[in-house]
């Protein structure tokens, strides 16, 4: 199994699938103290944070919200959410749409934070953001893609609900590793 310090990315990338069936739209998120949520601002230095969050998270300074979100068709601002601590974005995940995966699918995209408020279930909490938000948009479903590697990451879109969907012929396999390697039957 591949590990985050080798970054040995397998193709394609796996793919997970939850049912927003039983997401509440108007549930709020629990959060720690002094932790809020919000929505992306256009106003307020929230490009650079993001830009900073996915850069810690994915080890690539190279991806840019100008690039990779604003450039989307589907951009829009409420759709890219932030958990802050005080005034601080630490982490963020989008609730975005790709018209290829039709009107009932929404995605889970680009979720990261930063390790230093880590343990603290701000990644859990800022998906199920975004599972809600993609609720609230009329979506029944949850799409994502991740990489083999992000253990912690997978281990809580289980938790969330997801599931894999096997889009290779290499990938079996693949979850095969992954469920034995975090302890959880498949």
């Amino acid at each position: 199994m591949e590990n985050e310090a080798t970054q040995g990315v397998l193709t394609p990338q796996l793919a997970m699938l939850a049912s927003l069936e039983d997401i509440d739209a108007d549930t709020e998120i629990a959060l720690p103290e002094g932790y809020s949520l919000r929505e992306f601002s256009e106003c307020d230095g929230d490009e650079a944070s993001w830009d900073r969050i996915i850069a810690e998270s994915f080890k690539d300074p190279s991806i840019s919200f100008g690039k990779l979100m604003r450039g989307d068709p589907e951009y829009r601002p409420d759709r890219v959410l932030f958990i802050c601590c005080g005034e601080e974005p630490v982490a963020t995940a989008s609730a975005w749409y790709l018209k290829e995966f039709g009107e009932d699918f929404g995605v889970i995209h680009m979720v990261g934070a930063l390790s230093g408020h880590s343990g603290k279930g701000l990644g859990v909490a800022v998906v199920k953001a975004a599972m809600r938000k993609l609720k609230q948009e009329g979506r029944h479903f949850a799409r994502l893609t991740t990489d083999d590697f992000r253990l912690p990451a997978i281990k809580s879109y289980l938790r969330l609900g997801f599931r894999p969907v096997i889009v290779d012929a290499n990938q079996p396999e693949r979850w095969k590793r992954i469920y034995a390697v975090l302890g959880w039957k498949e």
